[in-house]
């Protein structure tokens, strides 16, 4: 009877504890926090609820394609957002896939389906359950929870965790959609630090090397370039790059004919290659390996339907690049040619105006030598032209000098 009343007294413990879970639960659900903390709390809950060794939480990455290591209850500082699974990978992408979960009792590493890695200690553990994160009928993402010796999961509590993990899917997606929504708005902030450059009186190269340090913030990337096009040798030329590599700033210009980036140039599209390494018309794969770059994604910079060069991203990770990244891309690379365009026409009527100046003090100073030495207009300009050729000295130089001593001679 006792053992009855002390049984009894236990589930109700443990009902009143899964209540006070599922309260927490509720809270999340309702509240405005950021990504990790959302995970976090996941992470906390889990533990208390099975008093795990180990907690993860992978997420689907939709523009990688696979699941992503994105929190866990022991610190992996260096792991997060670095370890990542295909679908169907490992009992994790089996259990993102089938949308169904996975209890092992013990020997968890000796599955055929367990993908092991070495910078996890966790790996090693006995036992071990995943389940699949659903939100809308989809796996999101997957919860595993490790414990270092035997352990049995009750269907209850396997219940229970899919449960959970089914209603903290939409304060996930939440915070994931209030995560991308703030980094739109990082982006668009680096487009005006763009435009502003663009509008003020800088010289082209600052202008080019404040666009590459920015789009390479923007888009997390280890290396951002702008190539420009040089239409009489048929080569795109670097002329500014995000990089600490001397070697890559120095690397040779690339024909237009027969590469990557010469067939953006061609075709006024975007292109974007898994693994540089792998490409048959990438020309530097050795810089590529020393470098660690992987992915590339070049788009055109195009001005008045023309391009007039491109700019490249390369990441250090195999990546596939979503549309949104070829977009924002996209109006940087607009915005830089637009630049460059500015640039050259501020350039040409500065060269315009010099020019014009530089005649009319060729005429004032031929005047004076008609005056003083008798001299045709003809011979006069002979004459400056000479002098010039003599002394290493422009037209210009020469007709000040010459107006200069005509000024002091008369005494203005």
């Amino acid at each position: 009877m006792a053992n009855t009343a002390k049984k009894t007294n236990t589930l109700k413990i443990s009902h009143a504890h899964e209540l006070k879970l599922l309260r927490k639960i509720v809270e999340i659900t309702n509240s405005e926090m950021d990504l990790q903390v959302v995970l976090k709390e996941v992470v906390d809950i889990m533990t208390e609820m099975t008093k795990a060794d180990s907690v993860f939480i992978y997420l689907f990455d939709q523009s990688k394609q696979n699941l992503v290591l994105m929190a866990s209850k022991v610190p992996h500082k260096k792991e997060l957002g670095k370890i990542n699974l295909k679908a169907g990978e490992g009992i994790t992408g089996w259990v993102a896939q089938e949308n169904k979960p996975v209890a092992i009792k013990k020997n968890a590493y000796k599955d055929k389906r367990f993908k092991n890695f070495d910078v996890l200690p966790e790996d090693r553990y006995e036992a071990f359950l995943s389940i699949p994160i659903i939100h809308k009928n989809n796996a999101i993402g997957v919860v595993n929870i490790q414990h270092k010796k035997t352990h049995a999961y009750p269907s209850a509590t396997i219940g229970l965790i899919a449960l959970i993990a089914k209603q903290i899917s939409g304060a996930i997606e939440h915070a994931r959609l209030f995560e991308d929504t703030r980094k739109k708005a990082l982006q668009f902030d680096s487009l005006v630090k763009v435009s502003q450059s663009i509008t003020s009186q800088n010289y082209l190269d600052e202008i080019l090397n404040l666009i590459v340090v920015v789009t390479a913030e923007m888009l997390n990337s280890k290396i951002c370039s702008i190539m420009l096009l040089d239409e009489d040798k048929g080569e795109l030329v670097i002329r500014a790059a995000q990089s600490l590599s001397l070697e890559y700033q120095k690397k040779a210009n690339v024909k237009v004919d027969g590469s990557v980036v010469g067939g953006v140039i061609k075709t006024k599209m975007p292109t974007a290659v898994y693994d540089v390494r792998e490409e048959k018309n990438y020309r530097f794969k050795e810089l590529a390996i020393k470098e660690d770059l992987t992915s590339m994604l070049s788009v055109p910079m195009v001005v008045k339907d023309k391009a007039i060069g491109v700019i490249n991203v390369y990441t250090k990770e195999r990546h596939r690049f979503a549309q949104e990244e070829i977009d924002v891309l996209q109006m940087v690379a607009n915005q830089a040619a637009v630049a460059v365009e500015n640039t050259h026409l501020m350039e040409e009527a500065l060269r315009a105006k010099e020019a014009l100046e530089t005649r009319k003090l060729i005429e004032r100073a031929k005047g004076v030598l008609m005056r003083l030495s008798r001299l045709s207009e003809e011979e006069a300009h002979r004459v400056i032209h000479k002098k010039s050729m003599d002394s290493c000295r422009s037209m210009k130089e020469i007709a000040e000098s010459i107006i200069l001593m005509d000024e002091l001679q008369r005494g203005k």
